[in-house]
This record gives C-alpha cells, sequence and structure tokens, in this order.
C-alpha cells in the first residue's frame, strides 16, 4: 500500500480574506492589460505612421546616418511594429487572467479558477524568456564591443 505524502494530501484553502486579494489583483491586472493594449495600439500607430513617413522623403546627406549602410530610416517603424507584435502576447495573457479569475471568483467556478492561473503562469513565463532573451543580447553586444576594441586598437 502506497503512502500519500503531506503535499499530496494538503487541501487549498481558499478563505473569504485571500479571495478579497485576488479580486483586488483581478481589477489591477484588468488595469494593466487595458494600459498595454492602449500602448501596444499607439506603437502600431506610431511604427505605421514613422514608416511610411520616413521611407518617403527623400533623405538627403545628413538626415539618414545609416544611409552608408543601406539601412532606410523607414524600417524603424517596422521595429515598433514588431515590438508591439511581441508585446501583444503577455498583456494577453495578463487580460485573460483578470478576465477569467473575475468570473471564477464571482461563479466560484473551478476551470475558470484554474485556466486563471495557467494563463498567469504563461504570463509570466513569457516575461522571464523575454527577459533572458534581452540579457542575452546585451552580454553578446557588450562582448562584441569589447573584441571590436580589441580588435581596432
Amino acid at each position: 500500500m502506497e503512502q500519500k505524502s503531506a503535499f499530496e494530501s494538503f487541501e487549498l484553502e481558499v478563505s473569504e480574506e485571500i479571495k478579497g486579494y485576488l479580486k483586488e489583483i483581478s481589477k489591477w491586472s484588468y488595469f494593466l492589460s487595458i494600459l498595454g493594449y492602449v500602448g501596444i495600439g499607439l506603437m502600431l500607430i506610431f511604427g505605421v505612421f514613422f514608416g511610411a513617413i520616413m521611407s518617403n522623403t527623400t533623405q538627403v546627406g545628413d538626415a539618414n546616418p545609416y544611409a552608408a549602410m543601406g539601412f532606410s530610416m523607414g524600417y524603424f517603424g517596422l521595429i515598433y511594429v514588431v515590438l508591439a507584435l511581441v508585446y501583444f502576447f503577455p498583456v494577453y495573457y495578463l487580460f485573460n487572467f483578470s478576465r477569467k479569475m473575475k468570473r471564477a471568483l464571482n461563479t466560484s467556478n473551478n476551470e475558470d479558477f484554474k485556466s486563471a492561473f495557467s494563463n498567469l503562469k504563461a504570463h509570466y513565463k513569457f516575461m522571464g524568456i523575454f527577459a533572458l532573451v534581452i540579457i542575452s543580447i546585451y552580454l553578446l553586444i557588450f562582448i562584441g564591443a569589447m573584441a571590436s576594441a580589441a580588435f581596432f586598437s
């Protein structure tokens, strides 16, 4: 006969105080996700207009410092659009967490409760991986700068 550990027989209690905390968390996460969607919208608008305006202007002399590398200023708009698309996913997960947590607390639905925490996990997992990617890029830039400084000195 197999014995259960203390953790397997442990049942989590969600008291009224914890429900109050979760309700407040869902309100703030909803607010932050709406701000995120507004930010994404502004990034998309800025990216499209900046890309269209800068790619259609005649870039004379020093107006485009990247012209020698064959890089148009219009590409900066594309960078904003790509960043907005990347930023969409954590905001989407946060929005789903807040929506499903509110519904779970109002209806005492365990599936919505579980799904809410699944979305919160996805949000933090995305943000963690994104932070690691950005730190890795910074390290590569630093190593490249050190190598080029050593090479050209």
